[in-house]
C-alpha cells in the first residue's frame, strides 16, 4: 500500500513548510499547493507565505502532517523530482541523520523547560555543510503561522525565520524524534529524555542523572584559566585541570598531583580518575581543544592561544559546564576597557560667513582603562596589536574586533548632524550620544542660530518696485541670514502672505550685495499652475530682472547662458527630466514652491531635487510643511538642510511617534527647538499680520440627505462593513479608504456615486443647498470659488449650474498651463460667477481675490489643505470680507469628522502639521460608529417627506 504521506510529498507543485513546536518531536509540516486545494485539507490558516517574490500574510488551506510520520518518506524521496521546499527539507533531514550516526547528539531543554534531544556538537566540516543547506533553504519552506509584527507605517509584516533557524529546528526535531523508543523509559528507569510525552524537568539534575554524573559522589572536574607571568609579555594563557569537592568548593586537587601520587593514593581516587576521562571525552565533542588532553596519558595543563581564550570565556563555557567541566577564571583577570566617541572639527567655510554643510567632521574614539584615559600612544599601540589579549599598564585587556575597529576608525559625520546636535538634538552613533559642547565653532554657530530674531527687519532693496509689509521685511531678514550662512530652510507662511515677493526681494538683495559670490542666478521650481504667477510677480516687483520660463516641449536656456541676475522658472516635471542639465548651472539659490511636492523622499521628484544646486542655498516655500504626517517635514528639510533631522527611520521611530501618537510635550519642545532656526512660520491670525487682511467668516452648512441618498448611504455601509469585518492589514486599509470615498460620493450626489450624467435636480440635499447659496451670492453681485476633490463632480456641477444661468469656469489637472492662466485671468476680470476648482489642481498657488465666498463642496478632511484652498481668496490683496462655507451632510461621516478636525488642528499648531491616518486605524466598532447613518429623520423606513428635505421643489 502506498504511504499517503510519501504520495503527498511527491505531488507535483506541493510545498512543504516546516512548523517547529515545543518540544521539537511535536513539530509538523504544513503541506500546501499554490494553485489547488489539497485533499482533506484542514481549515484555512493564517500563513506568511511567498507570493510573487514577496513574503506576505495570506490565508491558505493546508494539510497538516506530523513531522515524525514524514521522516522515512523524506529520506526515501528523490530530491530531483520534487519542488524546492520538499527537496530542501529532505536534504536537511538526511544531513541530520548523518550527524546523529556520528554521535553528534546531546540532551537539552526547550524554552518551556521540557526535555529534548538536540544535534551537536558539530565538526568543522559538518558546520560548513550546515551553512550551505541553510543558505539555500527556500522561503516557501520557512513560512510561519500567525507570526506578524508591525512596521513603522503601521502595516502588518510577517516574521519569516532564517534558513539557519529552520535547519536547526529540523535537525533538533530529527534528534528528538529518533532518540526515543517505547522501551527506553524501562531501560533507564525514568521518563526524562526517554518517553515520547513531554516531561518538564530540573535541567542539571535530570541531565546529570541520565549521563551518570551524580550518585557516585565523584568530584567535580574544573578547568582553571591563568594569564602568563607579568615577566613574560609574549607568554601563553594556560588552562589547568583540577578536582573540586562537590560539597566544599575550597577543597581543590590539581589533576597533575594525581599523576604524581603513590599507587595507594591513586587507587583511592579511581572514581575521580574515571570521572576525569569521562568528562574530557564528553567535553572534547563540544570544544575541540579539549581533545589535546586525550592525546596524553596524564592530562594536566593546556596552552591556549588568544582565540581559544576568547572561545573559552564565551558561550562555550556554559556548554562545557552542562557536561561536567566547569570553567574558572579570576574575577579581575581583565581590566575594564571602555571607549567613547568624540567629534573633531567644525563646518568649513565657503567664504565670508557662508558654511559648507556638505563638509564632513571627523569622529574619533577615546579610550579609558579602569576610568583612566589612555594616551594617543597607547591607543595607537592597541590599534597596531595583532593579539586580542594585551597587557597594558600592568593589566590584561581583552580586545574584541569591534574595539580594535573603533581605535582604527576615523568616521566622517555630516556637518548638519553636528549642527543639529549643537541645537539640542541628539547625535547618536553606535548607541553612543555624542557631546558636541566642547567644539567652540559649533557652540558659537548654535548660539547664532538660536538668536535669529523673527522681529529683525531688513529694508526692501532699492530695485524692488513695491513696498514690503513689516512682517515681510522680517521674513526677508531671515531669508538673508539663512542664505549668508548657507543653511537653507523653510518659509512656511500661510498662503496669501506674500512668500513670492519675499523671495524676489531676497534675490535683489543678493544682487546688491558687496559679496561677489552672491551674484548668481536663482532657480524656481514650482507646479505648472503657478509658473505664470511667478513670472507676473517677478516682472511686477523686479522689472529689471530677466525671467526665463524653462518648460514646455520647446524649452531651452538662452544661447548666451544664464546671467547672474536672471530668474529661471521651471516645473517639477521638467526638473525631474532635465536634472542633469539644470545641475550643471551654478545657482546661487534654488527655490521649491509648494514644496509639499517633495514630501515623499523616495520619489523620483525628490531625488531629482537633491541633484540640483548641491552647493546652493535651498529654500522651500509651503503653507503646509506637514500635510499628512511629520515625515513630510523630514523630507522637505532633508532637501533644504540634509542631515538636520537625522536618518528617516530614527526620526520616524524616536521623534515622530512620540510627537504625533504620544503627544509627548518634551519631545515636541525638543523638535520645535531644533526646527525654530530653520522654519519661519507666520499665520494670518498672528496679531501683527491680521490687521493687513479683511475679516474671514467660517461656517459649516449642515444639509440633509434625500431619501435616495440615505438609502444608498446605508447600503454602502452595510455591504462594506461586512467585508471589513473579515479583513486585515493592507486589504482592510484599502476597504476602509474605499468606503470613505464611496460615502463622500453619495453625500455629493447619487449621480456622482452611480457614474450618471443626470438627472440632477432634487436628488441631493447638498446640491440644493449649494445652488441656493450661489443664488444669494449672485444677487449680491459677488463671485464664489467651489472646491471639490473630484473632477467628475466638478463637471456635473458645471453642467447643472450653466443650465440655471450661472456663468461658470472650471479648473482641473487636465488643462494646459495656458488654459489655466486664461481661466484665472477671466475670473479675476469678473467674467464668471462661479469658479469650480479641482482641489489638487487649484488648491495652491492661485490668486483669486475676485471671489468673496469659498464653498468646500466636499471635505478633504485635512485642515491645512482646506485652508490652502480657502486662501486663494483670503490673501494679501483682498479688500473685502471673505466667507468660507463647508457643506456637511447631517448625521453622516462628514458630520462626525467635522467635529474631530478641531483636535487635528491642535496637532498642527504643535508641530506645524496634520494627518488623517487615524481613519484607517480605527477598530471595526469605532469605524461603524463613525460611518453609520444617524438622526431621527433617517431612522428605519420612516423617512421625512421629500419636500422637508430639499425645500419647495417637490418630490422626484
Amino acid at each position: 500500500m502506498t504511504d499517503p504521506v510519501a504520495a503527498l510529498l511527491g505531488t507535483a507543485g506541493i510545498e512543504a513548510t516546516f512548523v517547529p513546536s515545543d518540544p521539537p518531536r511535536s513539530s509538523w509540516l504544513a503541506l500546501w499547493h499554490p494553485a489547488q486545494l489539497l485533499p482533506d485539507a484542514d481549515a484555512s490558516l493564517r500563513l506568511a507565505l511567498p507570493i510573487d517574490e514577496r513574503i506576505v500574510a495570506t490565508e491558505a488551506a493546508v494539510r497538516r502532517v506530523s513531522f515524525a510520520d514524514a521522516i522515512d518518506a523524506l529520506v526515501a524521496i528523490d530530491p530531483t523530482t520534487v519542488g524546492a521546499s520538499v527537496a530542501a527539507l529532505a536534504t536537511a533531514v538526511r544531513w541530520a541523520l548523518g550527524q546523529i550516526a556520528a554521535g553528534s547528539i546531546r540532551p537539552g531543554l526547550t524554552p518551556s523547560g521540557r526535555d529534548t534531544w538536540q544535534l551537536g556538537p558539530l565538526a568543522a566540516s559538518a558546520r560548513a555543510d550546515f551553512d550551505a543547506i541553510a543558505a539555500a533553504y527556500p522561503a516557501a519552506g520557512r513560512a510561519t503561522i500567525s507570526r506578524l509584527s508591525t512596521d513603522a507605517d503601521g502595516r502588518d509584516m510577517p516574521l519569516i525565520p532564517t534558513g539557519r533557524h529552520t535547519v536547526e529546528a529540523i535537525a533538533d526535531a530529527v534528534a528528538d524524534t529518533l532518540a526515543r523508543t517505547s522501551a527506553l523509559p524501562q531501560a533507564v528507569g525514568h521518563d526524562a529524555f526517554a518517553t515520547t510525552r513531554p516531561v518538564t524537568i530540573d535541567a542539571r539534575a535530570a541531565i546529570e542523572s541520565y549521563q551518570g554524573l551524580a550518585g557516585d559522589r565523584a568530584p567535580l572536574v574544573t578547568l582553571r584559566l591563568r594569564p602568563p607571568s607579568p615577566l613574560d609579555l609574549d607568554g601563553d594563557f594556560t588552562a589547568s585541570l583540577a578536582f573540586q569537592h562537590r560539597d566544599d568548593a575550597s577543597v581543590v586537587l590539581p589533576v597533575g598531583a594525581l599523576w604524581e601520587a603513590p599507587p595507594r593514593i591513586r587507587e583511592r581516587l579511581a572514581t575521580a580518575e574515571a570521572e576525569l576521562w569521562s568528562t574530557l571525552r564528553r567535553a572534547a565533542k563540544i570544544w575541540l581543544p579539549i581533545g589535546r588532553f586525550l592525546d596524553t596519558d596524564r592530562p594536566s595543563e593546556l596552552k591556549l592561544d588568544d582565540d581559544e581564550v576568547d572561545e573559552l570565556l564565551g558561550p562555550i563555557a556554559n556548554r562545557l559546564g552542562a557536561v561536567g567541566l566547569s570553567i574558572l577564571a579570576p574575577n579581575d583577570l581583565f581590566a575594564a576597557l571602555s571607549f567613547r566617541p568624540v567629534l573633531v572639527g567644525a563646518p568649513t567655510s565657503l567664504g565670508g560667513t557662508r558654511l559648507d554643510l556638505s563638509s564632513l567632521l571627523e569622529l574619533q574614539w577615546e579610550g579609558s582603562l579602569d576610568g583612566e584615559q589612555l594616551t594617543d600612544t597607547e591607543l595607537a599601540e592597541l590599534a597596531r596589536s595583532k593579539r586580542s589579549l594585551i597587557r597594558l599598564r600592568g593589566q590584561w585587556i581583552k580586545l574584541d574586533d569591534r574595539s580594535i575597529q573603533r581605535m582604527r576608525e576615523r568616521r566622517a559625520v555630516a556637518a548638519t548632524s553636528a549642527v543639529a546636535a549643537a541645537l539640542g538634538s541628539e547625535l547618536v552613533i553606535d548607541g553612543y550620544t555624542i557631546d558636541v559642547s566642547d567644539l567652540r565653532p559649533l557652540r558659537d554657530l548654535a548660539q547664532r542660530l538660536r538668536s535669529i530674531d523673527s522681529n529683525e527687519q531688513l529694508s526692501a532693496p532699492e530695485a524692488l518696485d513695491g513696498t514690503l509689509r513689516p512682517y515681510q521685511e522680517r521674513g526677508l531678514a531671515w531669508l538673508d541670514e539663512m542664505d549668508r550662512l548657507g543653511l537653507g530652510g523653510i518659509l512656511a507662511d500661510d498662503m496669501g502672505l506674500g512668500k513670492t515677493v519675499q523671495v524676489i526681494a531676497l534675490h535683489l538683495t543678493r544682487m546688491a550685495s558687496n559679496d561677489a559670490d552672491r551674484h548668481k542666478p536663482m532657480l524656481v521650481i514650482c507646479p505648472a499652475s503657478v509658473v505664470g504667477n511667478w513670472e507676473r510677480e517677478t516682472k511686477r516687483f523686479a522689472p529689471g530682472v530677466r525671467v526665463i520660463r524653462y518648460h514646455g516641449a520647446t524649452r531651452t536656456l538662452p544661447d548666451d547662458g544664464v546671467r547672474p541676475s536672471d530668474v529661471v522658472l521651471t516645473t517639477y516635471g521638467v526638473a525631474r527630466r532635465d536634472r542633469v542639465l539644470l545641475a550643471d548651472t551654478d545657482w546661487g539659490i534654488v527655490i521649491t514652491d509648494e514644496a509639499q511636492a517633495i514630501k515623499n523622499p523616495n520619489s523620483h521628484t525628490a531625488r531629482a531635487m537633491r541633484a540640483i544646486g548641491r552647493t546652493s542655498t535651498r529654500i522651500a516655500l509651503t503653507g503646509t510643511p506637514v500635510q499628512n504626517q511629520l515625515t513630510d517635514l523630514w523630507a522637505i528639510l532633508d532637501w533644504t538642510t540634509p542631515g538636520l533631522l537625522g536618518p528617516l527611520e530614527r526620526f520616524r521611530s524616536e521623534i515622530a511617534t512620540a510627537v504625533e501618537r504620544d503627544r509627548d510635550p518634551v519631545e515636541t519642545e525638543r523638535l520645535n527647538q531644533l526646527l525654530r532656526p530653520f522654519l519661519l512660520r507666520r499665520r494670518k491670525t498672528d496679531p501683527d499680520i491680521a490687521p493687513d487682511l479683511p475679516p474671514k467668516t467660517e461656517t459649516n452648512e449642515i444639509v440633509p440627505l434625500t431619501v435616495e441618498q440615505a438609502a444608498l448611504y446605508r447600503a454602502v455601509v452595510d455591504e462594506t462593513m461586512a467585508n471589513i469585518a473579515g479583513s486585515e492589514g493592507f486589504a482592510r486599509r484599502g476597504l476602509v479608504l474605499g468606503l470613505v470615498t464611496r460615502l463622500k460620493q453619495v453625500c455629493n450626489h447619487p449621480a456622482h456615486f452611480l457614474g450618471e450624467t443626470g438627472p440632477l435636480p432634487r436628488r441631493s440635499g447638498k446640491l440644493t443647498a449649494a445652488t441656493e447659496l450661489l443664488e444669494v451670492i449672485r444677487q449680491e453681485s459677488d463671485a464664489a470659488l467651489v472646491f471639490t476633490q473630484y473632477v467628475a463632480m466638478a463637471e456635473l456641477l458645471d453642467t447643472y449650474w450653466q443650465q440655471l444661468g450661472f456663468r461658470t469656469l472650471v479648473l482641473h489637472g487636465g488643462l494646459s498651463l495656458t488654459e489655466r492662466d486664461a481661466r484665472v485671468a477671466a475670473f479675476q476680470r469678473g467674467e464668471a460667477d462661479v469658479f469650480i476648482i479641482s482641489l489638487r489642481a487649484g488648491g495652491v498657488g492661485l490668486n483669486l481675490t475676485a471671489a468673496t465666498h469659498v464653498l468646500h463642496y466636499d471635505r478633504w478632511w485635512n485642515p491645512a489643505v482646506e485652508d490652502q484652498a480657502s486662501d486663494r481668496a483670503w490673501r494679501i490683496g483682498q479688500t473685502r470680507p471673505v466667507q468660507i462655507h463647508r457643506l456637511v451632510c447631517e448625521g453622516t461621516i462628514e458630520d462626525r469628522i467635522a467635529a474631530m478636525l478641531d483636535d487635528k488642528r491642535g496637532l498642527a499648531d504643535a508641530v506645524v502639521g496634520s494627518g488623517e491616518e487615524w481613519i484607517s486605524q480605527l477598530s471595526d466598532d469605532e469605524l461603524e460608529r463613525l460611518v453609520s447613518l444617524s438622526g431621527d429623520r433617517y431612522g428605519g423606513d420612516d423617512f421625512a417627506d421629500e419636500a422637508d428635505l430639499v425645500g419647495d421643489e417637490g418630490t422626484p
